[in-house]
């Protein structure tokens, strides 16, 4: 019995690792259909979305049966309720990922382009990476990994109050390209959730290897 669990235990790592690996993909199609205008890249994030969640509900079944079956206790609990809320951070990443994909399919590819896109690209680099290491972190149970993840959440929410700032300054200097301006805070909005949802699986994987709730203390 404690080896069939042990291996049912592995099999919904592998299912919330393939959660992530999708994640990450559909966030790195959204970022480069930005670079490239390639509207078909944002049609491959909507493609990946049913997907996503499917695994999203198989995960959450996987983990209340085993907690039915076989009542885990101590890590192997903590384990469970970690990937739970993992599975639940790497929806809504996917979500974010879609919204920005809508966001230039049916708008900011629709109007002409503007250069100020660095500002997204910038804040989608460092989201990305953010969530890489969170996940690399649940992988291998890397507590130190997962301690740098919050630490780039600074840079990140600096990032967007400039990008916000200097956008919301180029609405008024130059209105003929403001839709184009207002996508743009949409998109780095989509940017920054995404890397206040790869926080919170960082933090997961702290309370997963060492039974501490480190929520709002860094």
């Amino acid at each position: 019995m404690e080896r069939h669990f042990d291996e049912d235990l592995k099999a919904l790592k592998e299912l919330v690792l393939r959660m992530g690996s999708l994640a990450e993909d559909m966030i790195q199609k959204a970022v480069k259909a930005l670079i490239e205008r390639n509207d078909a890249l944002t049609k491959e994030v909507f493609q990946l979305e049913d997907e996503v969640n499917h695994l999203h509900v198989e995960v959450d079944d996987q983990c209340l049966k085993l907690i039915a079956l076989h009542q885990p206790m101590a890590a192997d609990l903590r384990f469970i309720t970690a990937a739970m809320k993992i599975n639940s951070d790497l929806e809504r990443i996917a979500d974010h990922a879609v919204n920005a994909s809508q966001t230039c399919h049916y708008h900011l590819f629709k109007e002409t382009p503007v250069p100020q896109i660095s500002f997204v690209t910038k804040m989608a680099e460092i989201s990305q990476k953010m969530l890489k290491e969170s996940l690399d972190a649940f992988s291998k149970k890397d507590v130190n990994l997962a301690k740098s993840v919050p630490e780039q959440d600074e840079e990140e929410n600096r990032l967007k109050k400039q990008a916000l700032n200097d956008l919301i300054e180029l609405i008024q200097k130059d209105p003929s390209h403001a839709k184009q301006f207002v996508d743009l805070i949409l998109l780095s909005k989509n940017m920054e959730r995404i890397g206040d949802h790869a926080v919170n699986i960082a933090e997961d994987v702290i309370f997963m290897v060492m039974g501490k709730d480190i929520r709002h203390r860094f």
